[in-house]
């Protein structure tokens, strides 16, 4: 199971996205990496290389354009079926269920929650936007713990 960090706002430092970081690397002992843009946005992933166990899958994981980054812990069940429907309009690099699902993304919206079948959660940075999209499974099996300071957002995803 992988560990998953965040920051949005004044806090988002790589100093402070690398430390917590360190306190859960127990959760993903084969990759270890953060994607943090200064006093804006931090996310940080702890990696237990599952489906894919090449370094394509690594995350943070950025969109082939370039606008969106995504950390996710958990698996898409149906994520075979998703790539098959999205292989006409997205060139994938991995044969990870990250990469079906911010293409499902990039795709559908917030609605792409509608099509998956697993247990997840996970947080999207669009960079055009400045905004965070986050989620996770409707039973809550992959839960998203968030705390607000009035100034920043953090968030963990286990």
């Amino acid at each position: 199971m992988c560990g998953i960090t965040g920051i949005i706002g004044q806090a988002a430092r790589n100093e402070k996205i690398s430390q917590m970081l360190e306190s859960q690397k127990h959760r993903g002992p084969d990759f270890m990496d953060f994607y943090c843009e200064l006093n804006k946005v931090a996310l940080g992933h702890n990696r237990l290389s599952i489906i894919d166990l090449s370094s394509n899958a690594n995350q943070p994981f950025t969109s082939d354009c370039g606008q969106f980054v995504m950390v996710f812990n958990g698996e898409i069940y149906n994520y075979i079926e998703l790539k098959k429907e999205l292989l006409g309009k997205y060139i994938f690099t991995s044969a990870s269920d990250t990469e079906v699902l911010l293409n499902a993304y990039k795709e559908w919206g917030e609605n792409c929650l509608e099509k998956l079948n697993g247990m997840f959660s996970f947080a999207i940075w669009d960079k055009a936007e400045q905004s965070l999209f986050a989620a996770r499974d409707r039973f809550g099996v992959k839960p998203f713990y968030y705390f607000f300071d009035n100034h920043n957002f953090f968030l963990l995803l286990k």
